[in-house]
């Protein structure tokens, strides 16, 4: 996979103007006219929340080699080998500085920072360029690996232009979207496509995934930059692209960058619920021998000691079929339902066992650091 994303949302014309109130044939005012004009005005507003983020990082490495291993124990060759390039830990060091490029939009007044976590990984200093061109020193506020994405904050002079955060649920496939970005540092660079799809999992890009798929056309550059709709509303934050394909991107929806970046100000880290159990897919196979209808559902693979999962009872081969009365579509839809759900809070699960219909409770656990709760096995 390669790091950027691209996606597009659908009206015929600019929000507010009904299908009756479109000008009628002849009219010098065309429907194309309506429709130019919305792209035009979506642009107007949204670019300048839209921030080119330049990143640097640095790193040391000894300048002297090691002494070649046929001569590493000969004395005379050590101290000809010490002349030319210094004592053993006695050399200096070089000093690596490794740029990067990415984009980024503003959410927040105070100027919050909107990005994937990949744009700033592992940087020791990061560049926020205005659409004015100004430049700020941000700092990255906090970070959210398992959704790639990452909140950076720079101090304004002036007061800033700040991009909506849209209702990514209402997005419908073959809507147009826009999505603005810096390809290859093109600064403020617009492009135009469709919703190809929603919901897209098992991509491999993060832990939790549930994109938006769109065929817009996006490059190097284009990775944290806005996914919008004719509204002007932002509906998800470019990510990835498929790189042997064209027109195969992928957004992170809006929603769940809500969900992440409300706790990323708050508290600089992300806390996610945890049922304690690891899950896999329903079969055809073993929905039949579990008197299911459908391969909706997911099943259990394991439920770890002292989770809630074992203090509710489950066991494995279980079939969890619905969390607080919402169908469980498979098991990436589980893993995000526990994940989104409050820590503390009591949940009810249906579940097949044996044949058997049952409903259980248990009390949502905050999930381990080093485990994504639910994760199915790779």
């Amino acid at each position: 996979m390669f790091a950027l994303g691209i996606g597009f949302v659908a009206h015929a014309l600019w929000p507010g103007r009904s299908a009756s109130s479109a000008p009628a044939a002849g009219s010098p005012i065309t429907t194309a006219d309506a429709l130019q004009s919305a792209f035009v005005q979506v642009a107007e507003r949204v670019r300048p929340a839209v921030v080119n983020l330049g990143t640097v990082q640095m790193s040391r490495s000894a300048r002297r080699p090691a002494v070649p291993g046929p001569f590493a124990d000969d004395p005379v060759f050590k101290d000809f080998f010490d002349q030319f390039f210094g004592r053993r830990g006695q050399g200096p060091s070089e000093e690596f500085r490794q740029s990067g490029l990415g984009s980024g939009v503003i959410f927040d007044k105070r100027g919050y920072v909107l990005t994937n976590f990949h744009v700033i990984r592992g940087a020791d200093a990061v560049t926020v360029r205005l659409s004015s061109k100004q430049e700020f020193r941000g700092r990255i506020v906090g970070t959210d690996p398992k959704t790639d994405l990452a909140v950076v904050q720079f101090q304004p002079e002036a007061p800033l232009t700040v991009a909506t955060l849209g209702n990514s649920d209402s997005v419908r496939v073959g809507e147009w979207a826009i999505a603005i970005g810096n390809p290859f540092g093109l600064d403020q660079t617009v492009t135009v496509g469709v919703v190809s799809a929603t919901a897209r999992g098992d991509v491999g890009i993060a832990t939790y995934e549930n994109f938006i798929q769109t065929d817009a056309s996006i490059n190097p550059g284009n990775s944290g930059g806005p996914l919008v709709n004719l509204r002007g509303e932002v509906i998800g934050i470019n990510t990835a692209i498929v790189a042997a394909g064209q027109g195969i991107g992928f957004a992170i929806p809006a929603n769940m960058v809500k969900r992440v970046t409300n706790q990323l100000v708050d508290r600089g880290k992300v806390t996610r619920g945890w049922l304690g159990v690891s899950v896999q897919p329903l079969s055809k196979e073993l929905a039949q021998s579990l008197g299911l209808t459908d391969t909706r559902g997911a099943v259990v693979a394991r439920v770890y000691p002292d989770s809630p999962a074992a203090a509710a009872g489950l066991v494995q081969n279980d079939v969890i079929v619905a969390f607080e009365g919402r169908p469980v579509e498979d098991y990436a839809h589980l893993q995000r339902l526990s994940a989104d759900a409050e820590v503390g809070r009591s949940v009810k699960l249906d579940i097949v066992r044996k044949k058997d219909k049952k409903t259980v409770a248990l009390k949502i656990a905050e999930a381990p650091e080093q485990a994504a709760p639910g994760a199915a096995p790779r």
